[in-house]
C-alpha cells in the first residue's frame, strides 16, 4: 500500500508541473511576446515606472504571467514542504483514499498501471 500512495504522489507531483510547464509554454510564451517592447524599455531603462506602465497598458499579458508565476511558486512550494516536512495527514489521507478508489476499479482505472506497477498486468494474464 505504501509503494502505491508514494507512486500515486510522484504522479500527482509530476502532473503539476507538467500543468506549470504547459502554462509557460503557453500562456508564458505569449504574454511574454505580448510585453516584448516593454522588457526592450525596461533593458536599457530600467525604471520600476516602466515596468508598471507596461503592465497597466498590458493587463491580459500582465494577468498570464502573474497566472504563470504563481503556480510555479505554488508548485515550488508545495514540493519543498512535502521534501522537509513530509506529507500531511490530510494529504497522506487524500492520497489512501485515491489508491483504494483505484483499486476498486481494477485495471480498467487510467493510473491502474502506474500506481500498482506493471507486474499488475503479469498477473492478471496468468
Amino acid at each position: 500500500m505504501k509503494q502505491s500512495i508514494e507512486r500515486l504522489h510522484q504522479l500527482t507531483m509530476w502532473g503539476r508541473w507538467a500543468v506549470v510547464t504547459g502554462l509557460w509554454l503557453t500562456v508564458g510564451i505569449w504574454s511574454l511576446w505580448q510585453m516584448r517592447k516593454v522588457w526592450e524599455v525596461a533593458w536599457e531603462y530600467f525604471t520600476w515606472s516602466a515596468i508598471r506602465v507596461g503592465m497597466i497598458f498590458h493587463p491580459l499579458a500582465t494577468i498570464g504571467l502573474g497566472l504563470c508565476i504563481g503556480m510555479t511558486l505554488s508548485v515550488l512550494i508545495w514540493q519543498s514542504r512535502n521534501i522537509v516536512w513530509g506529507l500531511p495527514k490530510s494529504e497522506q489521507q487524500w492520497l489512501q483514499q485515491r489508491v483504494l478508489k483505484i483499486q476498486q476499479q481494477g485495471p480498467s482505472h487510467p493510473l491502474w498501471a502506474k500506481v500498482y506497477g506493471d507486474h499488475s498486468k503479469t498477473n492478471q494474464s496468468n
